[in-house]
């Protein structure tokens, strides 16, 4: 596994691993703010929090078997792969058609390069990880 892909895996446990926290802050009635391609909430009970938390615990849950080697973590990786660029496209192109709070604005996000590098490493790796 690459070093920057090690670098994220760590970060996406740790973020796994943060978010509860925020949910139980959220049931509190405080603010915890999430972020992730784009979309962002400070109330993680609401509709965009629910799915931030879930997006998150399923890349925590993807970088765990990618850490430990499990057998199904690059097939869960390039479905995470997968979502997250479908994200980011609703982010870029979707929501600044539906928010139209600070007019038209279409953000280019960085996010898209690493995920597109990300599924073809996994896309390259998976006979040799699946042969193991």
């Amino acid at each position: 596994m690459p070093w920057w892909i090690k670098t994220f895996t760590w970060l996406f446990m740790l973020m796994a691993a943060v978010v509860p926290i925020g949910v139980v802050m959220g049931l509190m009635g405080l603010s915890f703010t999430m972020s992730l391609y784009g979309f962002e909430t400070t109330n993680p009970i609401s509709p965009t929090g629910i799915a931030l938390t879930l997006l998150i615990l399923f890349k925590g849950v993807t970088a765990y078997g990618l850490w430990t080697e499990k057998d199904w973590a690059v097939r869960l990786g390039i479905i995470d792969a997968i979502i997250g660029l479908v994200a980011c496209g609703v982010a870029m192109f979707v929501l600044p058609l539906v928010d139209r709070s600070e007019g038209f604005v279409l953000n280019f996000r960085l996010e898209p390069i690493l995920l597109i590098l990300y599924l073809l490493k996994l896309q390259k790796i998976k006979p040799t990880w699946e042969a193991l």
